[in-house]
């Protein structure tokens, strides 16, 4: 087309022109298409660094959440070790005590609990129930019972505690104790404590007590209140 026109400078200036123009114009797109890439660069961007703001700020309360959550365990853990603990001295003898080992499994955390007792040189170690019989494992129960009733203080659990025949492999040398520990978990929590049981001891600390009989396959509960 341009040698065509070699001998009309006019048609040569307006096909220069017009290749010009459209240069121009494509490089004008081009260069709206650049700085639209560009702008969503910038935006890409801005988003990326928010979101990995967003992700160490997670990162960060998750590490808060889980040290939290850590330091929670370790107090109730201990909490619970103490007042079992105490309650085990109280009733067997200062040679007891209890322990409660957390570890993970599968990812959830998980107690263990242990028996303690001090025989001369040897310190024993036993889960609840190869520690020293029945006696024992209700004792311990009992108490673990008390122990994460009042550990809970978010929001703090109300109302009573109802024990259906509590002491049960208890032996006769031992069942006054736990009475009076029982008692005194009363007054320390000023909590009410309900007990269903056949033995005497432990009716005869309540502040009252109903005899309840079998009468023609039906439960009557006897008018009589024993103090």
């Amino acid at each position: 087309m341009l040698e065509s026109n070699l001998n009309n400078p006019n048609m040569l200036i307006k096909e220069l022109e017009a290749n010009i123009n459209h240069l121009k114009s494509s490089y004008n797109q081009q260069k709206g298409r650049k700085e639209q890439l560009e702008e969503d660069i910038e935006k890409k961007e801005k988003e990326l660094l928010k979101c990995k703001s967003e992700i160490e700020l997670l990162e960060q309360v998750n590490i808060l959440f889980h040290e939290t959550s850590e330091f929670a365990r370790e107090q109730s853990r201990q909490q619970i070790e103490s007042l079992v603990t105490n309650f085990l001295q109280y009733v067997f003898g200062e040679n007891f005590s209890f322990e409660i080992e957390i570890r993970n499994r599968g990812g959830q955390p998980w107690a263990d609990f242990y028996v303690v007792s001090q025989q001369g040189k040897y310190r024993v170690k036993n889960e609840p129930q190869d520690a020293r019989g029945g006696g024992v494992v209700d004792v311990v129960s009992l108490a673990l019972r008390i122990a994460i009733l009042e550990s809970h203080q978010k929001p703090k659990i109300n109302g009573p505690v109802i024990l259906d025949e509590p002491a049960k492999h208890v032996s006769e040398e031992y069942i006054v104790k736990v009475t009076r520990f029982l008692k005194q978990v009363n007054e320390m929590f000023g909590r009410q404590i309900i007990v269903v049981t056949h033995q005497q001891h432990l009716s005869e600390v309540a502040d009252k007590a109903f005899r309840v009989e079998l009468k023609e396959a039906k439960s009557q509960i006897s008018t009589e209140i024993i103090y």
